[in-house]
């Protein structure tokens, strides 16, 4: 069955908007494919800021997701993957919610979002990095038409991991 998404609207990050990342991620289940446990405040206000910056160099980066009321929610958006392991060099796509809202539709509609302006900005493909146990987050993967590509092993945490890939540029019908 498909029931519609709910409205949601995406804007760059505010400073602000750190304190209520922290506030709201600040439970275990939220944390729970990222180490167990929320991050200082200050991990949200640098994170905060590099977005910022994402925004302001490459056109994207991780927004902060609004509901119809215009509470924020968490964020869904995308930037490099600048870590040593995994897919170097290209785009990850990301998300992540206060627990209250998942199940309603949010992640899947801001990240359908997320997907429209990286095609737009010419970006031609994206992955998603989601812990193989994760399953909310690989059913929103399936949601936005993103494929396997390859399994791994996380180097910190020694867990599984999955790379989800979508081609942005693709031609419809090939």
């Amino acid at each position: 069955m498909n029931r519609a998404l709910p409205a949601v609207r995406l804007r760059v990050p505010t400073h602000e908007d750190a304190y209520v990342w922290h506030r709201i991620f600040d439970d275990p289940d939220v944390m729970e494919y990222q180490g167990g446990r929320a991050a200082e405040l200050s991990v949200y206000e640098e994170l905060t800021a590099r977005q910022r910056r994402h925004d302001a160099e490459l056109g994207f980066c991780l927004w902060t997701v609004l509901d119809e009321s215009g509470q924020v929610i968490g964020f869904t958006g995308a930037q490099p993957w600048e870590r040593s392991w995994g897919p170097a060099g290209e785009i990850e796509i990301g998300w992540r919610l206060g627990r209250e809202h998942w199940g309603k539709g949010y992640v899947t509609a801001a990240a359908q979002q997320t997907l429209e302006r990286m095609r737009a900005s010419g970006v031609p493909g994206v992955v998603a990095m989601v812990d193989a146990r994760n399953s909310r987050s690989i059913a929103v993967t399936r949601r936005l038409g993103m494929r396997l590509a390859e399994t791994f092993t996380t180097p910190a945490s020694r867990r599984e991991g999955h790379c989800y890939r979508l081609d942005l540029q693709a031609v419809d019908g090939e």
